[in-house]
């Protein structure tokens, strides 16, 4: 039996999929590494929820944003409403 996943757990993966849209866009292109690596980042928050049950071990007293790198969040504002929800799941 398959563990459904939680809120938390959800908006991160939303998250995700947003920044891989992004990178997919970059393909090619000298940013796209740094989307990648946004990207990966954002795959430890979903461990974190799906571990811990919350992000906050992995991003401190700090937001999703920072912990991403703003100038990046900055850069690709579609991923922010994503940011939002996860945000207010911590």
């Amino acid at each position: 039996m398959t563990r459904s996943r939680t809120p938390l757990e959800a908006a991160a993966g939303k998250l995700i999929a947003a920044i891989q849209k992004e990178w997919g866009n970059e393909a090619g292109e000298p940013q796209s590494a740094e989307s990648e690596n946004v990207m990966h980042a954002a795959h430890e928050l979903l461990q974190a929820a799906s571990k811990f049950g919350a992000i906050v071990s992995v991003i401190g007293s700090g937001s999703v944003s920072a912990f991403l790198g703003e100038q990046w969040v900055q850069a690709h504002p579609a991923v922010l409403p994503y940011i939002a929800v996860l945000e207010g799941d911590v």
